[in-house]
């Protein structure tokens, strides 16, 4: 539990709503189990999560989706999954606090080919 701890004495707490990098997606993060949890509070466009793998879900809101889980503890944040609802896949995937307004997610591919976005809180 070192890393929660060291991000609790910085006051680096990533609860909260946060914008994403190309600021067309709002994500409400909060604590889950043993780390973070994060689901679509707001999106642009249709709003539907058409490009699930699950023909079912495919006319589904996006918003309440559960896109992150970041639930096992690394040594400098969160490690877990991640949804791009863009392509329908889930990718392994970290989040890690940069500042007080400031988190990265990360999305990999056999954990080498990854990409980063950072992303903002909204006030």
């Amino acid at each position: 539990m070192a890393p929660a701890a060291a991000l609790a004495q910085k006051g680096a707490d990533p609860t909260g709503t946060w914008l994403t990098e190309n600021g067309d997606s709002k994500i409400k993060i909060s604590r889950c189990g043993g780390g973070y949890c994060g689901s679509i509070a707001s999106t642009s466009g249709t709003g539907l999560d058409a490009n699930n793998p699950d023909a079912s879900l495919r006319s589904r809101s996006l918003v309440g989706v559960r896109i992150l889980n970041a639930t096992t503890a690394s040594s400098d944040g969160y490690e877990g999954s991640l949804y791009n609802p863009k392509d329908g896949k889930t990718y392994s995937g970290s989040l890690k606090v940069k500042g007080p307004n400031a988190v990265e997610v990360a999305g990999c591919v056999m954990g080498v080919f990854c990409k980063r976005q950072t992303w903002s809180r909204v006030n």
